[in-house]
């Protein structure tokens, strides 16, 4: 008897991401940006800082720990000698224990607190709320992370209000060029119920931040993820893969023969992927938005 389908849990969803990053360039991506724009971004917190004494303050919505920890040492770069308090808003115990072990291994970051927040950005929110603290920040990162929220407006919203004077919100999104784009949009009756999401790229959130009235900049790289492995039967890497571009346990295992193949049929098609001798490469193209406090 085959199995249901199921949605993957918190460490099935850890894994199945970790595949999709070893045969991403989602961190090169991400690199690209912060040496291309990040030096930018974080000078203009120059008035905010030197305000109040040498001192800045980060939240950092996310696991991407390595991301992070670039985007700090490119601060201390940019603004020698200041002093940074970091707090992280991660729900899954396994990515605050990885990030803490990045901390430990990096002697380099002078000057730098940590404070982990194992909580859901909706019960960070509820927490800042009840305890009346809302404390205000010169920079915030939201990297791939409004997927998963139930109340985009108001998610961005409340982190907005915690920017101080002169602070940044970057919002990281796939873009509207990607191929999860088409595949939300032309092939949606390919992803299973288990992949409970939100379908939402750049436009979506650019919409919502022009009817919050919030000033914001759109920078755009690109980005591929080969999927190759995606199409050879019984192979695991590629299960793994189709699991993260589900959200779904063994979607190769589970899902109905009819809906396998058309999913691999919309990943083939030319708004989605391209072929570069002989692997399939999945547009990942990313949305960097940069709004302003």
């Amino acid at each position: 008897m085959i199995p249901p389908m199921r949605s993957l849990t918190a460490e099935e969803y850890v894994e199945a991401f970790k595949s999709f990053l070893d045969h991403s360039t989602e961190h090169q991506c991400m690199d690209e940006f912060n040496k291309e724009q990040m030096p930018n971004i974080v000078a203009g917190l120059c008035r905010c800082i030197s305000h109040k004494a040498e001192h800045a303050s980060f939240l950092l919505g996310d696991f991407l720990a390595g991301v992070d920890l670039k985007m700090i040492r490119i601060l201390q770069a940019v603004h020698p000698g200041v002093s940074i308090d970091n707090e992280i808003v991660e729900p899954n115990p396994q990515h605050v224990a990885a990030y803490k072990e990045l901390v430990n291994q990096a002697p380099d970051l002078q000057n730098v607190s940590f404070v982990w927040h194992q909580l859901t950005s909706f019960e960070y929110e509820q927490q800042v709320k009840e305890k009346g603290t809302h404390k205000k920040f010169d920079f915030i990162h939201m990297i791939q992370m409004l997927y998963r929220v139930e109340d985009i407006p108001n998610t961005i919203k409340f982190f907005h209000s915690c920017l101080d004077h002169h602070g940044k919100l970057l919002i990281i999104i796939l873009s509207d060029s990607s191929g999860w784009a088409s595949l939300w949009k032309k092939y949606r009756d390919c992803l299973p119920a288990t992949d409970s999401g939100h379908y939402i790229t750049c436009s979506g959130i650019t919409e919502v931040l022009q009817r919050l009235g919030m000033e914001h900049r759109v920078y755009e790289f690109p980005s591929g993820w080969d999927i190759t492995e995606c199409f050879i039967e019984g192979d695991a890497v590629g299960g793994r893969m189709m699991d993260f571009l589900t959200g779904t346990k063994n979607f190769l295992g589970t899902a109905p023969p009819a809906l396998r193949r058309r999913l691999r049929e919309a990943l083939c098609q030319p708004e989605c992927s391209s072929t570069r001798d002989g692997r399939v490469i999945f547009s990942n193209n990313l949305s960097m938005i940069v709004v302003e406090s």
